[in-house]
């Protein structure tokens, strides 16, 4: 779940003057932006649709059911988003590009108007993203791909009938599907240009926080037991990762000769490895449910640890936040809205000061 940064180049787009560069990249992200939207008709019309599978019709209608959620008990905008549906056939919204140096976990960034300086380069076609990965390589970089299920236009193509539901996540387990509908919204009610480790953070905090509710209010003990499963997985998982990004930045904080330093890294690398295959072998069950992971841990490489740390490191503030807000919601909007105020490393520092 991304703020895939393709409608911010969309955005973008339509303020690009005829001086900007890289005129393809821009054109490729309004127009698969624009067919995604096409794409999309009301949920209404989807369940009335006798064509459409019953299996669908009710993850449409629980979606529905999540987006009133949403409003009323997480105080998340009402408007367009998420009310219409659109099958993409494909498996991804968009693929997204990030890259970093080979002893540096700090991603490469990019700039683009209104949204600011952001570290991935987002694209709808995935040959293009690894075309550019390739490119990035062989310039020196890191480089890595990723899938990205739904990202967010921040409340600017509400006009157009918002950010629509799709097939890259309809069938995610329940707490999951709430969990990236709250995740979405949230980057509605606040996005601070160039600062991605904020925003991920934020919308992370409230999907957590919001999801655990749904789950607690609303899901019954068959939802809740498979999302438990679930998400018992993942925390496992992005333990092991936390631990080895650790592990590397203090490796590159040594400033040691290029080749202990590639020596260490490596075996960095081949320990998270290690304990990856012994943490998939005590999940047991199908091993074919684990192949995202399996890819992530085939090509893990800075750039792929430097893009979790936008979703984890600030979480914890921001958690701690809402508590100091006695769970009163539109107090944490308006304190987080308050820190985004402040400059960049004075809002980070604060965040991780918060208890």
């Amino acid at each position: 779940m991304a703020l895939a940064g393709v409608v911010t180049v969309a955005m973008a787009a339509a303020l690009c003057l005829t001086g900007c560069a890289n005129l393809g990249y821009y054109w490729q992200s309004a127009s698969g932006h624009l067919g995604l939207m096409r794409a999309a008709r009301p949920v209404g019309d989807w369940l009335e649709d006798a064509r459409a599978p019953e299996r669908l019709k009710a993850r449409l209608a629980l979606s529905q059911r999540i987006r009133s959620f949403a409003v009323s008990e997480l105080q998340l905008p009402d408007n367009p988003s998420y009310r219409r549906y659109a099958d993409l056939n494909r498996s991804a919204a968009v693929w997204n590009v990030v890259a970093a140096p080979e002893f540096s976990l700090t991603l490469k960034t990019w700039c683009f108007p209104v949204t600011g300086c952001v570290g991935y380069h987002g694209y709808f076609d995935e040959a293009q993203a690894r075309a550019e990965a390739r490119q990035l390589a062989a310039d020196g970089l890191e480089a890595s791909v990723y899938p990205v299920p739904a990202y967010s236009t921040l409340g600017w193509m509400n006009w157009a009938g918002g950010d629509p539901l799709l097939n890259t996540f309809i069938n995610y387990p329940e707490g999951e599907l709430a969990r990236l509908i709250f995740h979405e919204l949230a980057h509605q009610v606040l996005y601070v240009a160039g600062d991605t480790a904020f925003n991920e953070s934020f919308a992370t905090a409230v999907e957590r926080v919001g999801g655990a509710r749904w789950l607690a209010t609303q899901a019954d003990e068959t939802a809740r037991r498979d999302y438990a499963e679930y998400n018992g997985r993942r925390n496992q998982f992005r333990a092991l990762t936390q631990a080895t990004r650790r592990r590397l930045a203090a490796i590159y904080a040594s400033q040691e000769p290029a080749p202990q330093l590639a020596a260490k890294k490596q075996a960095a690398l081949d320990d998270f490895r290690r304990d990856y295959a012994r943490l998939k072998e005590s999940w047991g069950g199908d091993a074919a449910r684990f192949r995202a992971y399996d890819r992530w841990v085939a090509e893990a490489n800075n750039a792929s640890f430097g893009a979790q740390a936008a979703y984890d490191d600030l979480v914890p503030g921001f958690e701690a936040l809402f508590r100091r807000e006695q769970g009163d919601w539109q107090r944490f909007y308006d304190a987080a809205r308050q820190l985004a105020d402040l400059p960049k490393e004075q809002r980070h520092t604060l965040l991780k000061e918060i208890r």
